[in-house]
């Protein structure tokens, strides 16, 4: 896997601080182990210690393991004041008190990301216990849109190295997890941020496709209509970014049909970036690679904040979290230098 080994050493040559909170949970606490072990990031727990060391146990993992991270206690920490009055001074004016503040931080999901946003942490992980609901709205909440951002939308960065794969390498798929019905400008951003997510963690120029049921205008419709003029927003934009409009999936990938359909793209069938119409051609789409195509899906992760957060399937397994977390730090490396 050319494409997720080099996430990982691109991770391992300049580890961040990557905090999570789910420490009840073992798969958590068996990937903050091993992230810490492999050098991948330096771990934080957000938590109780005493419920988190009981995890650790459960899962088989030796005292000595827990000594890696960096284990903190709302409760007792030194940075709670502190994280207590930034929460205050933020949301003071949607309504929050000082008392309530004071209450709210003692959230492991909400003292996390204000870690982040006080760049106490570099990026969270959390969701394999928490609803994405929950972990969006304060990831947005706290650490807010990134400059020029206007939408927090979502991708899977789709791993396709196995032997009978005709493609090969990584692939960004957007958007799958998040955002249901994008209008034409919203559906602009999420293309902006999945070919910047994809020259970040691909280290590739993007190729981009907007898939539809239609290839340059072979079929007349609102939704192809609504694709089209995302691809026009793009490249006003971005006129950089190589983007195909209203195309559909074998044009987008295969070379041949790319020559045979759409002969002046700038893309030619060979995208690394797949942006869907909607949630529900993305949602569908995603799966049917992983699970009839064998592709390995990691995500849902975020894309358009300030600061690095990402969510996780509540199905994860331990490997998805240690994946994502190294994906956080890559995220991290793009945005602050190493104090």
């Amino acid at each position: 896997m050319k494409a997720l080994n080099n996430i990982l050493a691109r991770a391992k040559a300049d580890p961040r601080r990557i905090v999570l909170c789910e420490g009840q949970d073992m798969r958590v606490v068996q990937a903050a182990v091993s992230a810490a072990e492999q050098g991948l990031a330096q771990v934080m727990v957000v938590g109780d210690p005493i419920v988190i060391a009981a995890t650790a146990r459960e899962a088989g993992l030796e005292d000595q393991a827990l000594a890696r991270l960096e284990l903190i206690d709302p409760a007792t920490s030194e940075h709670t004041a502190r994280l207590a009055e930034a929460l205050h001074a933020h949301r003071a004016a949607k309504g929050m008190t000082a008392e309530q503040a004071a209450e709210k931080i003692r959230d492991p999901l909400t003292f996390a990301n204000m870690l982040v946003r006080e760049g106490l942490a570099d990026g969270s992980v959390a969701g394999a216990v928490l609803t994405t609901a929950d972990v969006v709205r304060t990831a947005i909440q706290l650490l807010g849109l990134a400059p020029g951002s206007k939408l927090v939308s979502s991708f899977f960065l789709m791993m396709l190295c196995k032997p009978f794969h005709n493609l090969k390498g990584g692939m960004i798929f957007s958007d799958c997890g998040l955002v249901i019905d994008p209008d034409a400008e919203e559906l602009s951003q999420i293309a902006l941020a999945a070919a910047d997510s994809a020259q970040a963690l691909l280290g590739e120029d993007p190729r981009v496709a907007m898939l539809s049921f239609s290839t340059n205008g072979s079929a007349h419709h609102a939704s192809v209509d609504k694709v089209v003029q995302a691809a026009h927003r793009v490249r006003e934009q971005r006129p950089d970014i190589a983007i195909d409009e209203d195309v559909q999936l074998d044009a987008a990938i295969v070379a041949e049909i790319a020559e045979r359909k759409l002969p002046t793209s700038r893309v030619k069938g060979t995208s690394n970036v797949l942006v869907f119409p909607n949630l529900e051609a993305g949602n569908i789409g995603y799966k049917l690679a992983e699970r009839i195509g064998g592709a390995e899906a990691i995500g849902p992760l975020l894309q358009g904040l300030s600061k690095p957060a990402n969510d996780l399937s509540r199905g994860c397994s331990t490997a998805d979290i240690l994946n994502v977390i190294a994906v956080t730090v890559v995220q991290a490396q793009q945005r602050t230098p190493q104090d």
